[in-house]
């Protein structure tokens, strides 16, 4: 039984038919922000244009996850609320399975995934063996332990100075290890039909070996722009407008720098917003638009594409940004305030930062995508990324050449790869794991 027909399903109908695998996404929110949904689309529409067909399966009794059926680019599909296998075989994407798709376990923190009936279900249908999971897990996050250990500090508040003493504490009290078991609980290396993807700049030799059942991979891209070139003429600016997506709470206490840095910009540019939430303490201006309602995906694309220079958060649309080219700045997000202030999930930007400095792009230009993701000297840069004529060629996605060998050079690629494996392989989904693990490590 089907439900929400419309242009989707049919086209589902009418795409070219690969019968050794059926393809279920099963898209959830794992942090604060939606990328995680997007990304699980961009896989879906990666292998619907390679011919599988794509299916959303939910029991009736259960409401979609939250945000699930809000206004995103869907790749043809058909949704059901019965299991009909076509395939022998099948293949499930989800975000972080260990949290969106994992049955009950023993013990804290083991509450069953939102996904984690259906993903029963599914494996009931066609066996286990027979059912491959791809994890699309947080891009750019390929700290080990230690590392992550240090970083959960920072990020709750520890002064700089007092880290490393904390981080030795908690070495000898045992608590890097515990959060190793946990991290490999929790990204399901256990389970030998999961495959568990790392998508980032640049391979981390460390992370590998610490985390051999982890599988690093190229960003996943979004495909859906054409790369322009882009120069701004001397004494000229970057355009007349601006499109943010401010996604994090603290954007808010930026904007009124980011408004003042843009006022003294000839001729004046206009700074297109689409937020969460209302903005409340930034007083309304003639140069500045609100979008605080939903934006259609065509719509957004659109005016994500004409703009003149983006600001971006999270990883989906950095990744954007880079696929179009041309000028952007990174704001994720600072907690705390004064001297307390830092950012929050950083490593996304730093990752970007570290690959453009070892492919040439100019010290200044990563200086000031720093600052401005430090929430520091705003205005100055705006001003300064306003006028900078040059080194936007060598930070895009055409520049950025990946650091993975082919199919590992792209997550979408890889997707295909690993989708056409299972097809030939008659659904030994264990098998192609392995494949992915020791192909990923040789």
């Amino acid at each position: 039984m089907s439900f929400q027909s419309g242009r989707s399903t049919d086209a589902w109908h009418r795409s070219r038919r690969r019968a050794g695998v059926d393809v279920y996404l099963l898209p959830a929110v794992i942090g604060g922000g939606l990328g995680d949904i997007e990304e699980v689309l961009a896989a879906g529409r990666r292998l619907a244009r390679e011919g599988f067909r794509i299916q959303l399966y939910r029991r009736s009794a259960h409401p979609l996850p939250r945000a699930v059926d809000g206004p995103w680019d869907w790749p043809p599909h058909r949704r059901v609320r019965r299991l009909h296998p076509a395939a022998r075989t099948a293949l499930t994407i989800t975000p972080a399975w260990g949290i969106s798709a994992a049955p009950r376990r023993p013990g804290p923190l083991g509450h069953p995934g939102p996904w984690a009936e259906e993903i029963a279900d599914i494996e009931r249908a066609y066996g286990a063996d027979r059912v491959l999971h791809i994890s699309l897990e947080e891009f750019a996050r390929t700290l080990g332990a230690r590392a992550e250990t240090r970083e959960r500090l920072r990020e709750g508040g520890v002064r700089a100075r007092a880290i490393p003493r904390r981080l030795a504490l908690a070495q000898r009290r045992g608590e890097v290890e515990v959060y190793r078991a946990a991290y490999e609980r929790f990204r399901a290396f256990d389970r030998p039909n999961v495959l568990a993807l790392f998508a980032t700049f640049e391979r981390s030799r460390s992370f590998a070996r610490e985390f051999p059942q982890a599988v690093q991979t190229g960003p996943l891209w979004p495909n859906r722009y054409r790369p322009v070139r882009f120069r701004i003429p001397r004494n000229r600016v970057a355009g007349r407008q601006w499109v943010w997506y401010a996604s994090p709470a603290s954007a808010e206490r930026i904007a009124p720098e980011v408004l003042r840095g843009l006022a003294t910009l000839r001729p004046r540019v206009h700074l297109w917003v689409r937020s969460p939430r209302p903005w409340t303490s930034v007083p309304a201006d003639p140069h500045l638009t609100r979008a605080d309602r939903p934006v259609g995906p065509t719509a957004w694309r659109r005016r994500f594409a004409r703009a003149d220079l983006r600001i971006v958060t999270g990883s989906r649309t950095l990744l954007e940004a880079l696929e179009i080219g041309g000028p952007f700045l990174y704001f994720n997000g600072v907690l705390g305030s004064g001297s307390s202030a830092r950012r929050h999930r950083p490593e996304k930007i730093d990752a970007l930062e570290r690959f453009g400095r070892r492919r040439g792009v100019p010290g200044s230009l990563l200086r000031d995508l720093a600052r401005f993701a430090r929430g520091e000297d705003i205005e100055g840069v705006v001003r300064r990324i306003a006028r900078r004529p040059t080194g936007w060629d060598r930070l895009s996605r055409l520049a950025l050449r990946s650091a993975f060998a082919p199919p590992f050079d792209d997550a979408g690629s890889l997707i295909v790869a690993v989708a056409r494996t299972l097809e030939r392989r008659r659904g030994d989904a264990p098998g192609v794991v392995r494949w992915a693990r020791q192909r990923a490590n040789s």
